[in-house]
């Protein structure tokens, strides 16, 4: 431990708390942003930026845009996590809340496809691409931000936590607004420009978030760094930790499945096959919202407790015993079960969701914790988040039921328990220690021990 990091560790006690609260707040608005969209995808999209002759296919073609952002997830990782690692993690989160900022309120300016033709949907491809940039390098920097703030790992688990928390009140805050334009308006008034609200919202959100994000301090575990810039993040994590980036990605793709079945997939499902209402299916994805804002919080102070294998394994195990249950409720029609299984599902991807903040960056030395992080997260997220919407929906076209959504889930689920139990228990790994040993001289030919140079 350096000296500079001991002390501002001393000196400022509450400072991990700040900087947690902080990456909260900036975090919260990026899912925010990225929210409204997976909402517009189910609710609008379909309507307006595809041709009308079959809803079916316009729903799995808006759902297909909704995943370009996971493809481009990778890439922003891989780009803004190589910087962070050559340039810190602070400027990381101040550009990625600007440039999902802008993208967000361009495509609530977009014409529709009844006035451009094909530029509209080709228009929300490109934006949709760059918001998921942006939030492929938000992630890593904010978990680091906070992983890095406690490198001996005492209150890890909670406060990085509090990054993953920002999903749900993400989802709460973009379904919320939907459902209170859709209340206010009428249908013809939502249709017609509505629906553009959300995302033009985001500027003034994106102007606070950004002034907040100015006043946090780089992790004391990068500045305590030598030589951070005279590498190649990308090259060495490629290179020396694949094994590390493709347990990251097992670790964490269930979650990405899970998340999607147990929220978005409900305002397909529901309304197209059971007849439920989009209000109810609305109010479901808000409840499950509303109980992941408790309990990953929950779970990411009992990762510190007992572990992040036991928390993962245990929320993976109790998610695919649930989904063999979730689909016959769904199917009773009743609103109040719908509410119900809906808040259920989401307690148990909590526990897989909570920990990954801090799970992941520990697998990571210093020196390529922001890119090898952000890689496997993200990558992870195009196999789980942006896959499962379009396969689930195939699926249930496909099969006419619910079942092999289910086995395709719980497969997933399977997994992760693999994964985690591989990687091992992370939770009081000091992230000070995690650099590489020094490289061992090898001894040179023909030449005696004792002659060897030092």
């Amino acid at each position: 431990m350096t000296a500079v990091t001991s002390e501002r560790t001393r000196r400022n006690p509450k400072e991990l708390a700040r900087v947690a609260g902080a990456g909260l707040i900036g975090t919260t608005l990026e899912f925010y942003d990225h929210f409204i969209y997976g909402s517009a995808a189910a609710l609008v999209f379909p309507k307006l930026f595809f041709p009308k002759d079959d809803i079916v296919l316009a729903t799995i073609l808006s759902m297909v845009t909704y995943g370009v952002a996971f493809v481009a997830r990778p890439v922003g990782g891989a780009v803004f996590g190589h910087y962070g690692d050559k340039f810190g993690r602070k400027l990381v989160l101040l550009w990625t809340l600007s440039i999902m900022g802008t993208a967000t309120v361009l495509i609530g300016c977009l014409p529709t496809y009844q006035t451009a033709g094909y530029f509209a949907p080709l228009a929300l491809v490109v934006l949709r691409f760059i918001q998921g940039l942006a939030l492929g390098g938000e992630w890593g920097g904010a978990a680091l931000m906070i992983a890095e703030h406690d490198p001996q790992g005492r209150r890890r688990g909670f406060f990085g936590s509090l990054v993953q928390v920002a999903s749900p009140i993400g989802v709460l805050t973009a379904n919320a607004v939907f459902a209170g334009v859709i209340w206010a308006l009428s249908d013809d008034a939502f249709f017609s420009w509505g629906w553009r609200l959300p995302f033009l919202l985001s500027t003034l959100l994106i102007v606070f978030g950004f002034y907040i994000r100015r006043t946090i301090s780089e992790t004391p575990v990068f500045e305590d760094m030598e030589g951070h810039q005279d590498h190649a993040p990308i090259l060495d994590t490629l290179r020396d930790y694949r094994r590390e980036v493709l347990l990251a990605i097992g670790s964490r793709m269930g979650e990405g499945v899970i998340f999607y079945v147990f929220s978005l997939f409900i305002l397909i499902y529901g309304p197209q096959q059971l007849g439920i209402t989009k209000s109810v299916a609305l109010t479901s994805v808000l409840m499950g919202a509303v109980v992941g804002v408790f309990a990953i919080p929950f779970f990411g102070w009992l990762s510190d407790k007992i572990g992040r294998v036991p928390v993962i394994a245990g929320g993976a195990t109790g998610a695919a015993i649930w989904l063999f249950l979730y689909f016959p409720i769904l199917g009773t029609r009743n609103p109040a079960f719908i509410v119900l299984a809906a808040m259920m599902g989401m307690f148990c991807q909590a526990a897989l969701w909570a920990p990954m903040a801090s799970f992941v960056p520990e697998m990571f030395p210093a020196r390529v914790r922001c890119t090898g992080a952000s890689l496997g997260f993200q990558i992870a997220g195009v196999a789980g988040g942006a896959l499962s919407p379009v396969i689930a929906v195939w699926l249930v076209e496909r099969f006419n039921t619910w079942v092999p959504v289910a086995i395709y889930s719980a497969l997933s689920l399977l997994l992760v328990v693999i994964s985690v139990l591989i990687v091992g228990e992370t939770s009081r790994v000091d992230l000070r220690d995690r650099d590489e040993p020094e490289p061992v001289a090898r001894p040179l030919p023909g030449v005696r021990p004792s002659e060897q140079p030092v």
